[in-house]
C-alpha cells in the first residue's frame, strides 16, 4: 500500500490535482519497471487537496502474491459454502448446492459436513478482478494459478467436534496468515466456535469473521447473536476491536492493521441472496500476506508431510508447506524419520504448485506436491519431513517447553498423557517432569515429556498443541533432549 498526500511526519495535508498527475505518473513508471501495477483503492479530502491511496502489485508475469486462510467454526454454519460462493462465484440455493460441487469425498456432500482438510484457491489478477469468474471451470487450479496476480488458499476444515483432531492438524501444519471464523446469524456462538476461536487466538493467528445466513435469520435474533459476538471480542483474554464492514473506508481501515491482530472484522453476508459478498471479495483482493518468508529462504530445506497419495503411473508423492529453503527437481534429500529414528534418501521427480502446474523450483512459503522415488507409500507417514542434504539427521524423543493449560477439568501429574501436534505431527507424549505439579486450567509451567511411540523430528521455538479429551494446552519448545 502507498498513500500519496501524507507528508514525512505522517500528517494528512493532501495534494493538488496537478501534483497527482505528476506523482502517480512517477509511480506507474517506477512499479512498471519493478513489472508492478498501480490500482487507486479510495480517495479523501486532506487540509490543502487529495489523498490516494493505492495498492501496488506484481502482474501476472511473476509468481502470484499467496495468501493461507484456515476456515474455522462450528459444523453446519457454512464454512464450506461460504468458500464455495467465493471461489465460484455462484449463490448457494440453501440446499447444499454449493457443497456438492467443492466437497471432497461423497459422504460429506450426504452428511453436509466436512470432514477432511480440503484447499480451494481464489485468483485476483493485477486489477483486482476474480479470475475464477471467467474461466470455463472456476475450480480449475491450474488455471487460476496461471492467470492470477494474487492468489488465496483457503484451507477448509471439519467443525464438527469429532473432528478436531483434523482441524488442529489444519490449523498447525499450513502455518496460515489469517483465520476466517464462520458463525452462522441464527445460532450464534456455540461450544466449537469458542474451542476454534480459542486455538486461533493461542497461535496469534489474526481473524475476521463472517457471520452467514442473514436471508433466514430474525432480525431480532441477528442482532442479539452480533452483541453476543461483540461481547466476546472485547472480553479480557480476547481483547479485539471489532469493526462490522459496511463499506471501502472500512475494509482500507482493516487490511491495513490485520497483521497486528488487535483489528477483527466482522462481514455480514448471506451465501444465498448474495448480501455482503461483495464487500468480502474486495477486502480478500486487499489483503495483504501476514508472514514474511525471505529470511527462511536462505535457510536449509525443510518440509513437514502434511498429506500422502499413491499415484498410478508416479508412485509415491507427498504434500506440504515448505518452511525452509528452497529445492529443485532431481535434487536428493532425506526422508524421515522413521520408526527405528532411521532416515532414507529420496529424489525429487517432481513438483507441482497447484493440480496441473508443474514447476522446476519451490521455496519457503509456498504449498507443493512432491513425487519422490524408492520410498513406498506405505512407508510415508504424516508428520515426517523432507530434510536438505546438509541437515543433521536427528530424531528426538524427549523435548522441554513452556506450557499454557487452556482447559483442563481436573489436574494434571507426572505420567499423564495427550496427544501432541506439532505442524504436522501427530503423537502421544507422557509428561515426565514439570516445574509445577498438580497443573490447572490457567496455570504456567515448564515440562519435560517423551514421545509414547515413535521419535520425532523437531525445533527449538517450535509451538505445540496438546489435547486429551476436553483437556487443551498450548506452549513452545524452549530445549530438544538428544
Amino acid at each position: 500500500f502507498y498513500i500519496l498526500g501524507v507528508n514525512d511526519s505522517g500528517e494528512i495535508i493532501g495534494l493538488s490535482d496537478e501534483e497527482i498527475k505528476i506523482s502517480l505518473e512517477n509511480i506507474r513508471r517506477a512499479s512498471e519497471l519493478a513489472g508492478a501495477k498501480v490500482n487507486i483503492i479510495r480517495e479523501a479530502q486532506g487540509k490543502k487537496g487529495k489523498i490516494l491511496e493505492l495498492l501496488i502489485r506484481r502482474t501476472k508475469d511473476q509468481l502470484p502474491i499467496q495468501i493461507s486462510i484456515i476456515t474455522i467454526g462450528q459444523a453446519d454454519h457454512g464454512k464450506t459454502t461460504t468458500i464455495g460462493t467465493l471461489v465460484t462465484g455462484e449463490l448457494d440455493d440453501g440446499d447444499g448446492l454449493i457443497m456438492e460441487k467443492i466437497a471432497r469425498y461423497k459422504h460429506e456432500v450426504l452428511m453436509r459436513r466436512t470432514s477432511s482438510v480440503t484447499e480451494r484457491i481464489m485468483g485476483f489478477d493485477e486489477d483486482g478482478n476474480i479470475v475464477n469468474y471467467v474461466l470455463p471451470c472456476p475450480l480449475d487450479e491450474a488455471q487460476v494459478y496461471l492467470n492470477s496476480s494474487k492468489l488465496i488458499s483457503f484451507i477448509d476444515i471439519g467443525g464438527h467436534e469429532r473432528y478436531l483432531k483434523t482441524a488442529i492438524r489444519g490449523l498447525l501444519a499450513h502455518n496460515p496468515d489469517y483465520a476466517m471464523l464462520i458463525i452462522a446469524g441464527n445460532t450464534g456462538i456455540s461450544t466449537m466456535t469458542r474451542e476454534h476461536l480459542g486455538i486461533a487466538l493461542s497461535l496469534k493467528i489474526p481473524i475476521f469473521i463472517v457471520i452467514t445466513k442473514k436471508d433466514i435469520t430474525p432480525s431480532e435474533v441477528f442482532s442479539k447473536n452480533i452483541e453476543n459476538l461483540i461481547t466476546l471480542l472485547k472480553s479480557p483474554g480476547v481483547n479485539k476491536i471489532p469493526i462490522i464492514i459496511e463499506d471501502i473506508n472500512d475494509i482500507a481501515i482493516s487490511v491495513r492493521n490485520m497483521k497486528g491482530g488487535r483489528i477483527t472484522p466482522i462481514f455480514i453476508v448471506s451465501n444465498k441472496n448474495g448480501i455482503g459478498l461483495d464487500l468480502l471479495r474486495k477486502f480478500l483482493n486487499l489483503l495483504p500476506p501476514r508472514l514474511k518468508w525471505e529470511k527462511e529462504k536462505l535457510k536449509p530445506f525443510l518440509t513437514y508431510i502434511d498429506e500422502k497419495f499413491n499415484v498410478s503411473g508416479v508412485g509415491s508423492v507427498v504434500a506440504g508447506l515448505i518452511l525452509q529453503g528452497w529445492i529443485k527437481v532431481n535434487d536428493k534429500v532425506w526422508i524421515g524419520p522413521f520408526k527405528d529414528g532411521s532416515f532414507k534418501e529420496t529424489k525429487i521427480k517432481s513438483i507441482h504448485a497447484k493440480k496441473g502446474v508443474y514447476i522446476d523450483k519451490a521455496e519457503a512459503g509456498n504449498s507443493v506436491t512432491f513425487a519422490i522415488t524408492d520410498i513406498s507409500y506405505d512407508e510415508i507417514e504424516k508428520g515426517m519431513v523432507l530434510l536438505g542434504q546438509e541437515m543433521p539427521l536427528k530424531a528426538y524423543r524427549e523435548f522441554e517447553g513452556e506450557v499454557f493449560i487452556l482447559h483442563h477439568p481436573t489436574t494434571i501429574r507426572l505420567g499423564y498423557e495427550a496427544v501432541f501436534h506439532i505442524h504436522s505431527i501427530r503423537e502421544t507424549c507422557k509428561l515426565i517432569w514439570s516445574s509445577k505439579i498438580p497443573l490447572r486450567t490457567g496455570d504456567r509451567a515448564k515440562i519435560r515429556v517423551r514421545t509414547r511411540f515413535h521419535p520425532i523430528y523437531i525445533r527449538e521455538g517450535d509451538r505445540f498443541l496438546f489435547r486429551e479429551g476436553r483437556a487443551r494446552g498450548i506452549g513452545i519448545i524452549t530445549k530438544i533432549i538428544t
